[in-house]
């Protein structure tokens, strides 16, 4: 081990946090079974590096040593739970011993099953008794090992908001007597559904920002796919785990098109598709036939992304298969029934038939009421508008969309589109 200084040091214990705070917590809760507990050893650990590795260096293997530091202070903590009871049953006090206590674990039996571990702490952080904003958040933190500000960052979330759902959420877990362990029979789909929906809400909340003044959040981006493609390979026989990953890795491809050099949003058929990377469209394309190869009925992250795929494989706008389009998202309604699906199948067949065919679809929704603070009705509705030559109707379309979107830059464009449409 070689000796660095105080600053070196910090950076390393930084990032082997980023890398192996994931398996700490998840090999802690299950010695604890208690999530909060595991991630207070976890965090008293990685205080002892800060302390310790400037003087001592930093070890051949950190992630073992943090691992090693936790587990002795988590058996020093069952230690002294067992004295304490002892002497309240010397005191003649009668007590019911907590369901959570167990004899002093088994070091050779701890560092065994790290996947298992992991999976179990995913579905856990991801549980259906939490709300979806506490899901994300105790997600992000125990999974992704980012720091309550770095979510608040992300979100523009005021950091205290962030650290009051993840310790209520952590409350919750433990009031409600959460199992720290992987599902079975009946209720993995419905838990799994739950993971699923969390790693793809954290991608989307990257992919196209709700609110600020940055079209995309790439770290959010990059984190999402780094816990897909983990779960990927805890939960290998899972379709839908593929079809998640195949969605995320192709729409990841985009990224550097999808905005221009001032920033701005570039949409999809104005992108320079020499700048989509080949590399997460081949893997995108690779875990899609990998999920394909699962199941013969495709469930709505699969159908997403054989659509994405369409888009992939097609080398200029204008080759894109747009009836197939269609066509998988009217399965996709069918599946996962939405109001937003529908928009989404209307563009499509606005593509493939005209933009007659696909207004006509969009005006039957314009009474949704889950659509009625979306943005992306007027948007379309818009554009579409605009393309049959009534401008005058396609501008008020646009100015609505600018009017209800919470990102700056996407405001912008909407604006921008709408004077377009005036000047026409």
């Amino acid at each position: 081990m070689a000796v660095v200084s105080t600053i070196e040091a910090r950076r390393t214990v930084e990032a082997v946090w980023r890398i192996e705070s994931a398996r700490l917590v998840a090999g802690l809760a299950r010695m604890t079974h208690d999530i909060g507990a595991a991630e207070e050893l976890a965090q008293e650990a990685l205080v002892a590096a800060l302390q310790q590795w400037p003087q001592s260096g930093v070890p051949d293997n950190p992630g073992a040593w943090l691992m090693s530091v936790a587990k002795r202070r988590a058996i020093d903590e069952f230690r002294r739970q067992e004295r304490f009871e002892r002497k309240v049953a010397e005191l003649g006090r009668e007590l019911e011993h907590d369901a959570w206590q167990q004899p002093e674990p088994d070091l050779d039996r701890i560092d065994g099953g790290i996947e298992d571990d992991l999976l179990r702490l995913v579905f856990t952080a991801c549980h259906p008794v939490l709300s979806t904003e506490a899901r994300v958040a105790l997600t992000l933190r125990l999974l992704g090992g980012l720091s309550t500000g770095e979510i608040a960052r992300a979100y523009l979330t005021p950091e205290p908001t962030v650290a009051q759902r993840i310790v209520r959420a952590k409350k919750t877990l433990a009031k409600k007597q959460v199992p720290f362990e992987i599902p079975r029979g009946e209720q993995l789909a419905p838990r799994l559904a739950s993971v699923l929906e969390v790693i793809y809400l954290i991608f989307n909340e990257g992919y196209s920002a709700t609110a600020g003044d940055d079209w995309m959040r790439p770290e959010l981006c990059a984190e999402a796919l780094r816990m897909a493609r983990v779960l990927a390979g805890l939960a290998s026989a899972e379709p839908e785990v593929h079809g998640l990953v195949a969605l995320l890795e192709i729409q990841a491809s985009r990224s550097r098109a999808r905005v221009g050099a001032n920033g701005e949003p570039v949409l999809l058929l104005d992108q320079d598709r020499a700048r989509w990377d080949r590399l997460l469209i081949r893997r995108g394309l690779a875990a899609l036939e990998r999920a394909e190869s699962l199941t013969d009925e495709p469930g709505p992250y699969q159908l997403q992304a054989a659509i994405a795929a369409c888009h992939a494989r097609a080398r200029r706008p204008e080759d894109t298969d747009w009836h197939r389009i269609a066509a998988l998202y009217e399965e996709l309604a069918a599946v996962n029934p939405s109001p937003v699906v529908e928009l989404n199948r209307a563009v499509a067949v606005s593509m493939a038939d005209g933009p007659a065919a696909g207004l006509k679809l969009v005006d039957e929704l314009r009474d949704e009421p889950v659509l009625r603070d979306y943005h992306l009705l007027p948007s379309v509705r818009g554009d579409l508008l605009a393309k049959l030559g009534r401008h005058a109707e396609a501008r008020d379309e646009f100015e609505q969309a600018a009017a209800l979107t919470g990102n700056e830059r996407e405001r912008t464009l909407l604006r921008e589109r709408a004077r377009s449409a005036r000047g026409s």
